[in-house]
């Protein structure tokens, strides 16, 4: 008797998601946006805007005031005499209120808010959805809690509000950014002049409808938009308190320059070239994810993005092959899809730079990896991307690239592994990946960063503070270390 085949499972693995776009329908862009001073909307003095364009797709979503330095001295006088009139002198618990309210109505239009971030910025809507709007909604909640309780957050201490705040924020958290600065500002009694990045406006200029419909008093929130001329103006301009800036190096070390010799306090949230780094006894898979987590999902769009790896040795073959296995399995695509992993670069001039940098890892030596994925022809995209057998005198180790690029080197011993990840100029963040508490402790207890993940990557809490050492930035954001730079402590 002839015996039966056993029947076997084939399996046709190449398959694709089906298409799952976010709507849009709920979602209104103005064709045109003006600045928004003393509670109003008005058209800029300079009678120039500008467009902010979908870098998805490179095409126009509007057009945008572009403010002048006549528009500067506008917004600085409106919150002035906000300052002066309104909101320094109103009751701690009212200002709460209102700081709330603003957190309430974020909350409710979450979902818009989300969209635009994305239509606007190229991010996933999957990390806009369910990281950037929730945490800009919580940091105003958990700042609108310290409004009356300023007394008991410094005992000892006679806090009194600063003033009038000049606040610069950058293109890859627009929303999260402003919540950052103005929640904190407001709750300790400041008014505030806010410039969002000029690629990603859109989420500003909305929060300023929604701050209109919270009914905040006219002039202690006004938000204008424009280039790198615009934020120069309101750094420099005389009857600003206090600057708090986030975005490059660079810029951050010209606006030290600027206000130097002055009364003016300054914050800077500046670069960043966090190291990862997994020991022989970690979780490799858990390790894998974080990395992709940690550099990968956010485009690399992130100063604290884990844009160095090391590895032990003894663990290096395993980790680089399940490294590569979970990165061929990244979609990159449409933002607006929620299987998108990876979206679209926010600008042509940022994807330019990361390719500079890609021709540069390559001159240098370095092995250069990418996935096979294929790229939408339209807009702004990259592959994700390792550097294999990079060394520490690279430029691809050194700078900040902010893209989807990772650097990969190998270490012994604990020690080696804490040299390399100190030596840089940045000290921003940086992540441990290992099963042992007592080696955490002595890891990163060692490690010259602002902020270190154990066993994890990119987890954010307004109640912790941020920030960084070395060319990583000055003074602290979120938390309670969050409130002092918007305070005279007496």
């Amino acid at each position: 008797m002839a015996k039966s085949k056993k029947p076997t499972l084939e399996f046709d693995t190449d398959w694709t998601y089906d298409p799952a776009p976010e709507s849009t329908d709920h979602v209104t862009i103005n064709e045109r946006y003006k600045l928004f001073i003393n509670g109003r909307f008005v058209a800029p003095k300079s009678r120039t805007y500008f467009d902010t364009i979908n870098p998805a797709t490179g095409k126009k979503l509007a057009e945008v005031a572009a403010a002048g330095e006549a528009d500067v001295n506008a917004a600085v006088r409106a919150a002035r005499k906000a300052a002066d009139t309104i909101w320094s002198k109103m009751p701690a618990r009212e200002r709460g209120k209102y700081i709330y309210r603003i957190a309430r109505l974020l909350q409710e239009r979450a979902r818009e808010f989300a969209v635009i971030e994305t239509l606007d910025g190229g991010k996933p809507i999957r990390e806009s959805r369910d990281i950037d709007i929730p945490l800009a909604a919580n940091h105003f909640f958990y700042y609108a809690g310290w409004a009356d309780k300023l007394a008991y957050a410094f005992p000892g201490k006679n806090p009194s509000p600063i003033g009038v705040v000049g606040q610069i924020i950058p293109w890859n958290f627009p929303l999260l950014m402003a919540a950052w600065k103005i929640a904190p500002a407001l709750a300790t009694g400041n008014t505030v002049v806010l410039k969002p990045a000029e690629t990603t406006p859109l989420t500003a200029l909305k929060l300023a409808e929604l701050i209109q419909e919270a009914d905040l008093p006219p002039g202690v929130v006004n938000i204008i938009t424009g280039a790198g001329a615009t934020g120069a103006a309101l750094v420099q301009h005389p009857d600003v308190d206090k600057v708090a800036f986030t975005g490059s190096t660079s810029v951050g070390k010209m606006i030290q320059q600027s206000i130097a010799g002055t009364r003016k306090k300054y914050t800077l949230e500046l670069g960043g070239k966090a190291a990862n780094i997994i020991f022989e006894d970690a979780t490799i898979d858990q390790a894998v994810e974080g990395i992709i987590n940690g550099i990968f999902f956010n485009q690399g769009h992130v100063c604290c993005a884990g844009s160095r790896l090391f590895v032990q040795e003894s663990v290096y073959p395993q980790v680089i092959r399940r490294l590569k296995d979970r990165m061929e399995t990244l979609i990159v695509g449409d933002p607006m899809d929620k299987n998108t992993d990876i979206g679209a670069i926010n600008s042509k001039e940022q994807l330019d730079t990361i390719k500079k940098y890609l021709r540069i890892g390559q001159k240098e030596g370095a092995d250069m990896y990418q996935t096979s994925c294929s790229l939408p022809r339209k807009g702004y995209w990259c592959r994700p991307t390792l550097f294999l057998n990079a060394s520490q005198s690279h430029r691809i180790v050194q700078e900040e690239i902010f893209g989807p690029v990772l650097a990969v080197q190998t270490f012994r011993t604990p020690e080696e592994g804490i040299a390399k990840a100190n030596n840089t100029p940045y000290g921003l963040s940086g992540g441990v990946w290992t099963d042992k508490g007592s080696k955490i402790f002595k890891i990163t207890s060692q490690i010259r960063a602002g902020v270190i993940w154990a066993n994890t990557y990119n987890k954010f809490d307004p109640s912790s503070p941020f920030g960084g050492y070395k060319e990583s930035g000055v003074g602290r954001e979120g938390g309670l270390h969050g409130l002092a730079p918007y305070l005279n402590l007496g």
